[in-house]
């Protein structure tokens, strides 16, 4: 028996029966990932367990800010959350279904070529930076500029956005096609996702896969169940493993 028909064998085994839900929370407004009309991949990847499992996925909707596991998952308003970091201590993680890594994202016009954090044209260059807050838990990329001294030519545009707002994390990519800033530092799937549909033609370079040894630029991710549910996540486990063709197809079509 080879590998896809053993994966798949384990799947069947593991596929849950009785539940009619699938409870799943995700963020309402976060393009590439979720959204509250389901475009995102992964309101897909959780719609198509759940119809594998013969269930209907039952979202809350909550935004992906701090506090939202605890809210969310650990409140038990829900048994998943798709896209979560493999490495997140606070959740039990399925085995990863992608990897990403940050991006130089930059106009094409401009032929820049930025690939790394030495180049020195950083140092004069207006550079947009993905920001969580003010109290030192920024995205790497912020921590990798502050650390050569690379501040006052830097503007902040914060992971969350304004939910006031459609696509509240394009502006930092739509900052660029417009000159606003000439290099911006978004993670891969966001950068891929609005540079697709820019107006004007944006180069994307993968930043480095690691800044020294504390600072890695590159991440796996996972689905999150709680700590204990050991059964959900062998589930879910099972499932990756037997679709995984499947969810590289999906992963390919949102870039």
């Amino acid at each position: 028996m080879g590998r896809r028909g053993l994966a798949l064998m384990l799947a069947l085994a593991a596929a849950p029966a009785g539940a009619a839900e699938l409870r799943v929370c995700a963020d309402p407004n976060n393009m590439p990932f979720s959204n509250a009309k389901g475009e995102g991949f992964e309101n897909k990847l959780v719609e198509r367990i759940a119809a594998d499992w013969g269930r209907t996925v039952q979202y809350t909707w909550w935004a992906q800010r701090r506090g939202n596991v605890r809210n969310t998952l650990k409140a038990g308003e829900c048994d998943l959350i798709p896209g979560i970091g493999s490495a997140v201590e606070m959740v039990g993680t399925t085995r990863p279904y992608y990897r990403a890594r940050y991006m130089f994202v930059t106009r094409a016009d401009r032929s820049l070529d930025i690939a790394g954090f030495d180049d020195p044209r950083l140092r004069t260059l207006k550079i947009g930076v993905q920001m969580v807050g003010d109290d030192g838990s920024n995205t790497p990329p912020a921590h990798a500029l502050a650390k050569r001294g690379i501040v006052d030519n830097v503007r902040g545009y914060l992971i969350y956005g304004d939910y006031a707002e459609h696509d509240p994390q394009a502006a930092i990519v739509r900052a660029v096609a417009a000159g606003e800033v000439d290099v911006a530092l978004v993670w891969g799937p966001t950068a891929q996702w609005y540079a697709k549909s820019s107006a004007v033609p944006l180069k994307l370079t993968p930043t480095p896969w690691l800044d020294g040894p504390q600072l890695p630029m590159q991440f796996d991710v996972s689905m999150g169940v709680r700590r204990e549910d050991d059964k959900l996540r062998a589930e879910l486990n099972a499932w990756l493993t037997a679709h995984r063709d499947e969810v590289e197809a999906l992963l390919a079509r949102y870039r």
